[in-house]
């Protein structure tokens, strides 16, 4: 069984722009639109796609080395759709019971100083490297999918959708810098909608179950 066009394009296109729109995400990327403010539309619009891409990167060789720690476990990949489905379950029920604050940690893996750079290339891998809290839950999500998806390949095309898509909106703001308003409104509305996260990963939990017990990874990787 391989996987589908919605788990591989599909879904982490919408987690990835679900993660843009998450409040302490917005906070981040108004952080980074005032970096650029001295430049010109044109020198902004580049530094948004050398941004862009350079986050996009850092998210798939994430995506390839888990997807590739994953192949050299095939032989528990039953285990890890059973333990990653309990523990998208968790997080779902966290986020529905109003307790998302027990599921959400912040992972800085490079310096905070990098944030505050005026290098496109820079800010790329700062924001890489350092996942907000509000985004963590879902990053750890798309990271367990990657994790068992056979090949780092399919590991590494996930995960650079994600990252794409978490950040390519970030284009709209810098060609219409009045936009960036709605950023800080929108990022007011999301805080009220935890359910809406949670709701995903219930639903991922109880694939990734369904997965672990139906699915045979002989099968799966075409052996």
């Amino acid at each position: 069984m391989e996987f589908s066009l919605f788990t591989l394009i599909i879904l982490p296109i919408g987690l990835g722009l679900l993660g843009f729109i998450e409040p302490c995400t917005i906070g981040g990327h108004l952080i980074f639109l005032d970096t650029q403010n001295k430049r010109t539309k044109t020198e902004k619009l580049s530094a948004v796609l050398m941004f862009t891409a350079t986050r996009s990167l850092v998210a798939g060789l994430f995506g390839a080395f888990i997807a590739f720690v994953g192949q050299k476990l095939i032989g528990v990949q039953t285990g890890f759709w059973l333990v990653f489905g309990i523990i998208y379950l968790s997080i779902g029920l966290a986020f529905l019971s109003g307790h998302a604050g027990l599921v959400k940690w912040k992972i800085e893996l490079a310096p905070s100083t990098w944030k505050k750079a005026q290098n496109p290339l820079t800010l790329g891998l700062a924001f890489g490297l350092n996942i907000p809290a509000c985004a963590a839950p879902i990053l750890f999500g798309l990271l367990g999918l990657a994790a068992t998806t056979g090949t780092i390949a399919a590991g590494f095309g996930m995960m650079f959708l994600f990252g794409l898509f978490l950040s390519l909106p970030l284009v709209i703001f810098a060609i219409t810098p009045r936009f960036t308003g709605w950023l800080n409104a929108l990022s007011g509305k999301m805080k009220g909608m935890g359910w809406l996260v949670g709701a995903l990963f219930v639903l991922l939990g109880i694939w990734s179950i369904w997965f672990g017990l139906y699915v045979d990874p002989a099968n799966w990787v075409g052996s």
